[in-house]
């Protein structure tokens, strides 16, 4: 793509739209299969005098490292080459901060169900919910409810979904907030200043460790 085009801005949001949808969808699906791939070692490690939760932290953590050093080097090394602005950064923070969340999800649908087929089918509902459906959602909600301010409703939903706000924070670094339609100057005056960058970051950061969190209380209490 850096080949193809010499506007980096262009470039920077060909790879953000795919982004957004490969990065969630490979770390869904890697997290749960991993996950039962390593079933066996698990049970093995937990006849030993160790604790549960911190068995668990450790798949999750040793998982969601190996996925967010893929995604750094396979997109942080083509941007080094050919050079990018700021909206780079934004890019590589927000493609790790959703490969983390969705390893956090897989695990969540793998301590939900010992069926292996039933987990990766949950985990893949959570992806297409969080891509496709929820933005379906939104665009109702607008349209209904068109003659009504619907500024901090829109931010409170897109808060709901670390996919749309991953997507906000890029469009505002790349400056591209007009295709964002009437909200584009209330996202931007929110998201633009230091307060709105923290809340963001702050809000993917829960995003990444609630799911997580909530996995691990349920494996600790699990009949495996």
């Amino acid at each position: 793509m850096f080949q193809l085009d010499s506007d980096t801005d262009k470039v920077l949001l060909s790879l953000m739209n795919i982004v957004l949808i490969v990065v969630p969808l490979v770390s869904v699906v890697f997290g749960s299969i991993h996950f039962y791939n390593s079933y066996e070692f698990i049970e093995m490690m937990l006849a030993q005098p160790i604790d549960r939760k911190r068995i668990f932290i450790a798949e999750w953590f040793a998982t969601a490292l190996s996925l967010v050093l893929a995604y750094v080097v396979g997109i942080g090394f083509p941007m080094v080459l050919y050079g990018t602005a700021s909206g780079g950064f934004m890019l590589l923070f927000a493609g790790s901060i959703l490969s983390v969340a969705f390893v956090s999800l897989a695990f969540l649908s793998s301590v939900l169900t010992r069926d292996k087929a039933r987990a990766i089918g949950l985990a893949l509902l959570f992806w297409l919910f969080f891509t496709l459906i929820y933005d379906a959602f939104i665009l109702w909600f607008v349209y209904q409810f068109s003659e009504y301010p619907l500024e901090y409703a829109t931010l409170t939903l897109v808060s709901l979904n670390p996919v749309d706000l991953a997507r906000i924070l890029m469009m505002l670094q790349l400056d591209i907030s007009a295709l964002m339609g009437y909200s584009g100057a209330f996202f931007k005056d929110f998201f633009g200043t230091t307060t709105g960058l923290w809340f963001s970051v702050t809000v993917l950061g829960v995003w990444a460790l609630w799911p997580a969190a909530i996995a691990t209380r349920i494996f600790q209490h699990k009949d495996l």
